[in-house]
């Protein structure tokens, strides 16, 4: 739980008075854009304010009048939600700059370039985007923003999102240690078990994201591992 010192105001205007509460700021526009929270980091306090900055609490016959209950999450969630997140400047800088690299890293691991169908590093991601000058909200979450940032990229950068299939073939002796590694890699399409223990496998991966599943798989299998690009 966030400490009430360093949480900010959500406020919501509701038939001409004001229901406030106290919020992390990073949990609240994480809950704000649509991701799941835990409550308990979310809020500073479960109560709702007329005024957070003088703690007077709303009465529980005056909230269940205008929302129809009184419990102190539903509420809070309604404010946090239809209401105004209170960030400062700084906190607001924060947050950009945190989702900047979120989507840089989403873009970086989910795109190529088509022209030598290999990825694009972050460092040439980022430098586009600041070449493009994209401007990151924080209201929104990371990946709710790579298709317009990708769009604005490729003003700049030749650039295609793009996932693949691989065909997977592993030895008996690594199988069984390699087949819980490979369902967090990729989609799992098809899997086999063959009659000599061997292991084969269709995934479909980010196609920037190649070069560090190959890497894996050869760690796992010690180099022992067999992978085909399948045609598109």
């Amino acid at each position: 739980m966030v400490s009430v010192d360093k949480a900010i105001i959500a406020r919501l205007e509701k038939h001409g008075k004001k229901f406030e509460v106290l919020v992390d700021p990073n949990k609240a526009l994480d809950f704000k854009a649509g991701k799941e929270v835990d409550f308990e980091d979310l809020l500073a306090i479960d109560e709702i304010f007329s005024d957070a900055h003088k703690s007077e609490r709303v009465p529980n016959e005056e909230l269940n009048k205008l929302f129809g209950t009184s419990d102190k999450r539903k509420i809070a969630a309604i404010i946090i939600k239809d209401g105004h997140v209170n960030l400062t400047t700084e906190q607001r800088r924060d947050i950009i700059e945190r989702k900047r690299k979120e989507i840089i890293d989403i873009i970086s691991r989910q795109s190529i370039n088509p022209q030598t169908n290999t990825p694009h590093p972050p460092i040439r991601i980022e430098n586009a985007m600041r070449e493009c000058r994209v401007q990151i909200r924080e209201d929104l979450n990371a990946s709710s923003q790579v298709e317009m940032v990708v769009e604005a990229l490729r003003k700049v950068l030749p650039i295609r999102i793009e996932n693949i299939k691989i065909d997977v073939r592993i030895p008996a002796q690594y199988a069984a240690r390699a087949y819980g590694k490979i369902k967090t890699i990729g989609k799992l399409e098809h899997e086999e078990w063959r009659n000599d223990g061997t292991l084969a496998v269709v995934i479909t991966i980010p196609a920037g994201i190649q070069g560090e599943v190959y890497s894996s798989l050869n760690a796992l299998t010690s180099g022992n591992v067999e992978v085909k690009v399948l045609k598109k």
